[in-house]
């Protein structure tokens, strides 16, 4: 039986699966590791922080994540398809080895702010007619 997510411990379990499927996947793990070229022995501690912020409260992060995905977007055009997948993997890391009210909402919690990000990036532009 699957357990709830409870602590930083359990972030680094998720993070670091999470992001080695990204750095695998055939639609977005370039985006990473060729046009971002991430550093991931800076990126996946700051992500460890980000998450504990997210999901406890805790007041390790610092950083503007929006900022970096705008820089990288006028690299890089960021697409629906983009976060899409983003989620999907984030969501099936999540799902393999979690589950309860914090698993729950880490998944939510990772949608939404995906969500806000894309629509920011198009401006507002998704999803409409005409795009």
């Amino acid at each position: 039986m699957k357990r709830d997510i409870e602590s930083r411990q359990d972030i680094q379990i998720i993070v670091d699966s999470f992001y080695l499927k990204v750095r695998n996947d055939t639609l977005i793990g370039h985006i990473f590791e060729d046009v971002a070229k991430v550093d991931w022995a800076t990126h996946l501690p700051k992500m460890y922080d980000f998450w504990e912020t997210v999901l406890f409260g805790e007041k390790g992060f610092k950083g503007n994540p929006m900022e970096v995905h705008f820089k990288l977007n006028k690299t890089y055009p960021l697409e629906e398809e983009h976060f899409e997948r983003w989620k999907e993997l984030f969501n099936e890391t999540v799902n393999e080895r979690f589950d309860g009210t914090y698993a729950v909402l880490i998944k939510q919690k990772a949608a939404s702010i995906a969500g806000l990000m894309l629509f920011k990036i198009k401006g507002g532009l998704i999803n409409r007619p005409g795009k």
